[in-house]
């Protein structure tokens, strides 16, 4: 048990840990209880933004849709960015938000891109017309933060990349799982082979059937984070693909889908996803040789478990779009690589392109 703690600490070194020593007819795979943090002093994480002394970015939101009024609220919440103006094909709608949060409304993005205070842009709209919107912030010379999928296709985001290179402009994908601080823990455990040799990763994201979505099916809307999730951890694409697809409830696209991605030295990959499920659940595991790390998204709870006992570290609760919108404004400022690029969009993309295509084609695909 020792032994096993002073590997924790070396992980967390600045996490206090509780553990539960397991009776001998406990099974490793029950759930412990919880901690309750919310009257915790928890420390900052590490890849939190200092603000203190960095200038206020210029922002605006293109898409003020559900996810778009969170980014118009965050960006109003944190201390490094400065919401100047939202934008929203619906009239009524971008006064409502614009009104909330004391900015400009505009219903022509052209326009509001006119606006010499706006440095940088996140664009909200709906899938099918990322790219456009993304394209056009490139083009006005400002920098883009574009929701994920990123664009309605690979080759469409690959525009993206070639513009923001040649613009010299910050572009990144919002993938926010990678925010999430438990995510992070796990990825360093990973990497420094604290829980052994990496085997597998399994990930399950499915809820009840999302009205706000019509333009793309659960592949490009939410297995998209699963896939770049097991890229951020392996540090690597995988070598083929196998899926299972299939619609049961809407007529256009896919509603469920389960998949498995393999590596060239034996690694895998199962994500299951769908909008079938009547209660919503967002986790993962992570199997390594010598230990499994459990992540609930929703919670933030991150438990790790061995052959003998469960532990679970205590850290920062944040949200974590706020963090992913203020490492943005410090990559604008301070002319840093974004945790997300451009190309790992581009690559979660073809991934997703190659899973559709092995349902269609009942087989394996592989991938170069």
């Amino acid at each position: 048990m020792l032994a096993y703690l002073s590997i924790l600490a070396f992980i967390y070194p600045n996490f206090k840990v509780f553990t539960r020593q397991m009776s001998p007819n406990r099974s490793i795979s029950q759930t412990p209880k919880p901690l309750n943090l919310q009257n915790t002093t928890l420390t900052e994480p590490q890849h939190r933004v200092k603000v203190n002394n960095m200038k206020r970015l210029g922002v605006a939101v293109i898409g003020t849709g559900f996810w778009g009024k969170n980014h118009a609220r965050a960006y109003k919440e944190i201390d490094s960015t400065n919401l100047i103006a939202i934008c929203d094909v619906n009239a009524e709608r971008a006064q409502a938000i614009a009104n909330q949060f004391g900015v400009k409304a505009y219903t022509d993005s052209t326009k509001m891109l006119k606006d010499s205070e706006i440095e940088a842009v996140s664009v909200c709209t709906w899938s099918t017309v990322l790219a456009q919107e993304a394209l056009k912030v490139l083009k006005a010379g400002k920098h883009v933060l574009v929701e994920k999928p990123m664009a309605a296709d690979s080759k469409q985001a690959e525009k993206l990349e070639k513009a923001a290179q040649e613009g010299d402009l910050v572009l990144t994908v919002g993938f926010l799982t990678r925010f999430i601080p438990g995510l992070q823990h796990i990825r360093q455990a990973v990497e420094s082979k604290k829980i052994g040799e990496f085997v597998c990763a399994t990930a399950k994201r499915v809820t009840q059937w999302p009205e706000r979505i019509g333009d793309v099916g659960v592949i490009k809307d939410t297995a998209i984070h699963d896939i770049d999730v097991v890229r951020y951890l392996t540090g690597e694409d995988p070598t083929s693909v196998f899926a299972k697809t299939g619609h049961m409830h809407h007529k256009q696209f896919e509603d469920y889908a389960h998949v498995m991605l393999t590596y060239r030295d034996g690694k895998s990959a199962f994500i299951e996803s769908n909008w079938l499920t009547p209660y919503k659940t967002r986790t993962l595991v992570v199997t390594g040789s010598d230990a499994i790390m459990k992540l609930d998204y929703m919670t933030q709870e991150l438990w790790i478990e061995d052959a003998k006992q469960t532990v679970q570290p205590r850290y920062t609760v944040v949200e974590p779009l706020k963090l992913e919108l203020q490492h943005f404004a410090q990559c604008v400022n301070e002319k840093k690589k974004p945790l997300v690029t451009g190309l790992d969009g581009i690559k979660a993309l073809k991934i997703a392109e190659a899973i559709m295509a092995s349902s269609a084609q009942n087989k394996v695909i592989e991938l170069q």
